[in-house]
């Protein structure tokens, strides 16, 4: 059946078996044939964030797309949007640079409202976000564009014609990615595919010496010597992540510094926006900082947010998991722990 395609996460045995590069590759053609087979897609669009991770499955899969999708938040890096235009442009597709309907300006000012519900009129967020306000974050810069861009290739034939996006989330990331990545998820006439989620780190390095430039020479732009080439991004260099969105939900402490010293015309609005939210009296007004007074509790991060931390309060999932005998009552006893019960 084909809404049966989904993938589960890695079974529940103490030491499943290693698979070489060649073979993780093969899974992830695979994952993705099998996907085709099912359902009748129209276009299958990779996602591109600039990321470490993001560049390795775009690589992979550059001849089996039909273009790639960036979301351009406003708040990002500049230098990543030129990096995912340029590599887009050498390997010969077409690029769908989104852009969100709300600002993140305008959602930390308040002046965003709510146009369904119960909630219309109220304002959907106000204030820097912590980690409560990735979610609102995550609907509004990045999850909104995209669902746009679905509509826009499929109309309104709904299942009759599906797109793909292709991401590159992994089980070894973090718990949280261990939660909630699929092979496959599918979202109405939307399928997320996940073709790389079972590869391990040691296969992401060995896929990047395997095709990144290395030869003692003048380095083309981005790394971009030779056809085959994987790309480098100098931001992911520098910061260890995409930054193509700054919403500073689970900023870490002195993270708008590192990114001020490195890229200060992309830190240089930050600030801006913290003398307007403070002026305007709102008392979240402090990038990358939690608000004061607010929830703990966190809402499941969007797919699309290699960097956050581990969500709290989906231990019902992972129950889920182990009584169905997908992940061992051990491995639900170390995923359902918090940060302080890991560092005690």
């Amino acid at each position: 059946m084909a809404d049966r395609i989904t993938g589960r996460p890695p079974k529940a045995v103490a030491e499943p078996e290693a698979m070489t590069l060649d073979e993780a590759i093969a899974r992830s053609f695979a994952i993705y044939d099998r996907v085709l087979a099912a359902f009748p897609v129209v276009a299958k669009v990779g996602l591109f964030s600039g990321g470490s991770d993001s560049v390795v499955v775009n690589h992979l899969f550059r001849d089996r797309v039909d273009a790639i999708a960036h979301v351009n938040t406003g708040t990002g890096i500049p230098e990543t949007t030129q990096h995912v235009r340029d590599v887009v442009a050498a390997w010969g597709l077409p690029l769908h640079e989104l852009h969100p309907k709300n600002s993140y300006r305008d959602l930390v000012l308040g002046k965003v409202l709510s146009t369904r519900g119960q909630s219309i009129g109220r304002q959907v967020w106000k204030g820097f976000p912590g980690p409560a306000g990735h979610s609102v974050m995550y609907r509004r810069l990045k999850d909104e564009p995209l669902q746009r861009l679905r509509g826009q290739i499929i109309g309104r034939h709904g299942r009759a014609r599906n797109v793909v996006y292709l991401g590159g989330m992994r089980w070894a990331e973090t718990d949280r990615r261990f939660r909630n990545a699929e092979e496959v998820n599918r979202e109405g006439a939307l399928l997320w595919v996940s073709p790389i989620v079972h590869w391990t780190d040691a296969h992401m390095r060995e896929y990047r010496d395997r095709h990144r430039c290395t030869l003692p020479h003048q380095h083309a732009e981005h790394l971009l010597c030779t056809p085959d080439a994987l790309p480098l991004n100098e931001v992911t260099v520098h910061l260890h992540m995409s930054g193509e969105c700054l919403c500073g939900a689970f900023a870490k402490p002195g993270e708008l510094d590192e990114i001020e010293f490195f890229y200060p015309h992309a830190a240089k609005p930050l600030r801006e926006l913290e003398r307007e939210a403070e002026a305007a009296g709102l008392p979240a007004c402090k990038w990358g900082q939690r608000p004061p007074g607010g929830r703990k509790r966190r809402r499941p991060a969007g797919r699309l947010c290699g960097k956050c931390e581990a969500i709290e309060g989906q231990a019902d999932l992972l129950a889920e998991w182990r009584d169905t005998g997908l992940i061992t009552p051990s491995q639900f006893d170390t995923f359902s722990r918090t940060d302080e019960q890991r560092a005690a």
